[in-house]
């Protein structure tokens, strides 16, 4: 049985009001990020609008001003554009006035909502397998993110990074990875798991309890990424019930499922490097391991369409830095060193270069 999440909407809190027209928020209807390519599963848009009219709020106009009528989402393997998606959660934050709308979105993800892979999950043969099958076969629910699992000196962490460029509301999507992630490991862990620790990319906010409440573990703001931190020997824990026969059965049909939705190379190689800058990694080299070919054959892919791995590298390097910049208070020296610059006036002749602003001057004029 799954267990149910530990519900802090505090809908009592909230007070009834109807969403601001778009010109109000500063927002503009289907305005979508230049070169956007991602996606993401329509269940989690279905929870948007179950979220909304729980906190009391109407949420047909913010729906439909992202362009997601209600046939896009009727079905919920339906797949929509991941900029709608952040457009929808902006829009609907507005409109109840909750500052921790993506927190409660993620709390209310359950195994159920991610399909075959949710099923998989629970007949895996331990919680390490469950995990890695999640990763392994994350694109199949969102394009424009990705998760890893790291395990050294007996800590566990399972992170997740945005690399779609232009996404909004980064900070929202952080904070709704990891409280999902939560719910996914009580579900193969038991209800009363819990982090040890949990970082997000986001500025301290006003009310820290709300997600101390939601992980029941302490949270470290201001983070590079957004991660779960918990003790490795958890990664070796058998999940009960599991059915090798069954688990056999479903890894066949997601095999099929893969080869339909596999990433194309464009979207694949961002999504590398972007998880490999977070690690302090990110080499033409190491990339085109990971790609497997060879570095010449690298640069000539890229070559043939109209740019460079170092074109590539930096726009990833711009956006870290970016997201950073824009939902964090991390030192820029401390950006700097993450995105494997020698000395932060480097990287902030680098920054300046990329967005015609200092770092300090973006801060101040991009924060939420």
């Amino acid at each position: 049985m799954e267990p149910q999440p530990n519900s802090v909407t505090h809908t009592s809190t909230l007070r009834r009001r109807d969403c601001l027209p778009a010109r109000d928020l500063g927002l503009h209807p289907t305005s979508l990020p230049d070169g956007t390519s991602g996606s993401i599963q329509s269940a989690l848009a279905q929870e948007d609008a179950h979220l909304l009219r729980d906190l009391g709020a109407d949420p047909t106009p913010p729906i439909q001003a992202t362009g997601l009528g209600p046939a896009m989402l009727a079905d919920p393997n339906a797949i929509l554009p991941l900029g709608a998606f952040c457009e929808l959660i902006a829009r609907t934050g507005a409109c109840t006035g909750c500052p921790h709308f993506g927190l409660l979105l993620g709390e209310r993800v359950r195994l159920t909502s991610l399909g075959l892979i949710g099923s998989l999950l629970l007949h895996s043969e331990t919680v390490g397998d469950a995990l890695r099958s999640l990763i392994r076969h994350a694109e199949m629910h969102c394009v424009g993110a990705t998760t890893a699992l790291t395990a050294k000196d007996g800590t566990a962490v399972w992170n997740c990074v945005v690399y779609e460029p232009g996404t909004r509301c980064a900070d929202q999507i952080a904070d709704a990875a990891a409280a999902a992630g939560t719910n996914v490991l009580r579900a193969l862990c038991g209800p009363d798991w819990s982090p040890d620790e949990v970082l997000l990319p986001r500025a301290v906010p006003a009310d820290e309890l709300t997600y101390r409440h939601v992980f029941g573990a302490p949270v470290r703001f201001s983070r590079e990424a957004a991660a779960l931190v918990f003790p490795a020997s958890q990664l070796e824990q058998p999940i009960p019930g599991a059915d090798p026969v069954v688990r056999r059965a479903l890894q066949d049909r997601l095999r099929v499922e893969t080869r339909r939705s596999a990433l194309d190379f464009t979207t694949r190689l961002r999504q590398l490097l972007r998880t490999e800058l977070m690690h302090g990694g990110g080499s033409a080299e190491r990339i085109a391991g990971l790609l497997s070919m060879h570095r010449r054959t690298l640069s000539r892919r890229l070559e043939a369409e109209g740019t460079t791995f170092r074109a590539v590298a930096h726009q990833g390097r711009f956006e870290i830095a970016r997201l950073l910049i824009e939902h964090t208070d991390i030192p820029f020296v401390q950006i700097a060193t993450a995105l494997g610059f020698s000395e932060a006036s480097a990287f902030t002749r680098a920054f300046q270069h990329w967005s015609g602003d200092s770092p300090s001057a973006w801060r101040a004029g991009h924060r939420p």
